[in-house]
């Protein structure tokens, strides 16, 4: 191993050990990939968690700075090929070796900027946000999961846009209470938080609903080294979709909805089953 492969290898640790810290969900999910696609995802988990964290916690600090210096370190990083930030170096890897076009990129940094300045969204700036987010995260993996076979990344595309639209609009419901009386965010366009209602958090599910029809159907025309990872972050967000589903919206405004562990390795097993058995 030379120096170089060294450092790269101890950069994409880095991102692996920051998935394993900051969600068990996406680390099972990552688990269950093929072997060779396990590392290039945690190295976007990484990124996006890294500059996630900057606008939703570091709240003592200078968050435009801290994303303006971030987004610059990304884009040199890149260009670059090499960075000392080791989540940045594994990221820039990534990018390379699966060609993910710059525009996610600045899609997804984008988004992180709008979290800076916007604290509620009409219909335009909500979908503007929720592209850049999470579908283009989810294009991002796709680019991994394809492995340069760009027919079916384009047919699989509006797709894995639709999963992730759902992801995030089951994250937003799961942490109204945190973005609205935490940080003054109403992501919702339409709906007012001071009466949130059930009427207003059906029009929401109806929403994630169709979001989940659609992506589910990407999930089954996935490669067989992808689709038992993806099929489990689906099932967990399924069951936490059903979740807040059965939970007044009073109590969805009162405190973050979870999933035990326990439920995530069932959830773990039972996909495992239905993969080997041919059944998604």
């Amino acid at each position: 191993m030379t120096p170089k492969e060294l450092y790269d290898k101890n950069a994409i640790k880095c991102s692996r050990l920051t998935t394993k810290a900051y969600s068990t969900s996406f680390s099972l999910g990552i688990l269950c990939l093929h072997k060779e696609l396990r590392d290039p995802i945690y190295s976007i988990y990484g990124f996006v968690r890294f500059a996630d964290e900057i606008v939703d916690t570091f709240h003592q600090y200078d968050k435009k700075a801290l994303l303006d210096n971030f987004k610059k370190e990304t884009y040199k990083a890149i260009d670059d090929k090499i960075s000392l930030n080791p989540i940045l170096q594994s990221f820039q890897l990534t990018v390379h070796q699966y060609n993910i076009d710059h525009i996610l990129i600045e899609q997804f940094l984008h988004s992180m900027e709008m979290d800076l300045n916007e604290k509620s969204y009409d219909q335009k700036s909500f979908e503007e946000y929720v592209l850049g987010s999470a579908e283009v995260v989810g294009l991002m993996c796709l680019k991994v999961f394809c492995n340069g076979d760009a027919s079916t990344y384009d047919h699989l595309k509006p797709m894995a846009m639709r999963l992730g639209s759902a992801f995030q609009k089951i994250n937003f419901l799961r942490d109204l209470n945190a973005d609205y009386i935490g940080m003054g965010r109403s992501y919702f366009p339409g709906i007012d938080l001071d009466a949130f209602d059930d009427d207003a958090k059906k029009q929401i599910e109806d929403s994630i609903a169709e979001d989940f029809q659609e992506g589910y159907k990407g999930i089954q025309q996935l490669p067989r080294g992808s689709k038992l990872g993806v099929y489990v972050a689906y099932l967990y967000y399924l069951s936490l979709f059903k979740k807040i589903r059965n939970t007044p919206s009073e109590y969805v405004m009162k405190k973050r909805i979870r999933i035990r562990n326990r439920h995530k390795f069932s959830i773990l097993f039972f996909s495992y089953l239905k993969h080997q058995l041919n059944l998604i």
